[in-house]
């Protein structure tokens, strides 16, 4: 999924985010909220978080094709499960990531996020994404679906659900609490915003001293 503009100006940077499928809503909203002609979002598939060992070889892929034609590429993932291998990946091809282990770090922040995990470390989180597809992403793929019994193999050691909201859509909220009672876990709600990828994709066309993505060595 891409997101492009017919807008940019002769002398704009042409810069392409090469991103998350899982991201793409909120990316293009970040683009289109603040204006931001000058960047281009372009989305690998979501379901790769299913199999994070496609990541590190899918981003380098896209942003290999990219860079004769872009004159900055950057990666909208944080490590999302690939352990350390999109870290290699960035290092190798000079590029930036987004900060953070995961989408729910950069959303609420590290520090917050910090203290939201040692406050419960029995935590299950979901986002606006895994909201709309909580039927696909976890109950079809881990099989509660067929095999309810199964709920407590996977959830056993779980105590709640915090839902880590991007935009403030009460049928959302009402859909993460019926995902909550589904799973039998307590119900938490925490409005986010877009967090540290907001600013993050923002500062690409500002000072980039002040850019907040992951320098990779």
């Amino acid at each position: 999924m891409a997101g492009h503009t017919d807008t940019m100006s002769a002398t704009e940077r042409r810069i392409l985010v090469v991103a998350c499928g899982a991201l793409a809503r909120e990316l293009l909203e970040v683009v289109r909220a603040n204006g931001l002609h000058g960047i281009d979002i372009e989305c690998l598939p979501a379901s790769y978080h299913n199999t994070p060992d496609l990541i590190p070889d899918a981003v380098a892929t896209r942003v290999r094709a990219a860079m004769d034609r872009y004159d900055e590429v950057y990666v909208g993932y944080a490590d999302c499960g690939t352990g350390g291998r999109l870290n290699a990946v960035c290092g190798e091809l000079g590029v930036e990531r987004l900060p953070g282990a995961h989408c729910y770090q950069f959303f609420t922040g590290s520090t917050a996020f910090t203290e939201l995990q040692d406050s419960e470390i029995g935590t299950f989180y979901l986002t606006d994404y895994l909201v709309r597809h909580f039927d696909r992403l976890v109950i079809g793929l881990l099989g509660l679906d067929l095999h309810p019994e199964l709920r407590n193999d996977y959830f056993g050691n779980y105590t709640r659900l915090v839902y880590l909201s991007q935009v403030d859509d009460p049928e959302l909220v009402t859909a993460a609490e019926a995902a909550a009672d589904r799973l039998g876990l307590r119900f938490e709600n925490r409005p986010t915003g877009y967090g540290e990828l907001a600013t993050s994709i923002v500062a690409l066309t500002t000072n980039r001293s002040a850019t907040p993505l992951q320098q990779i060595a």
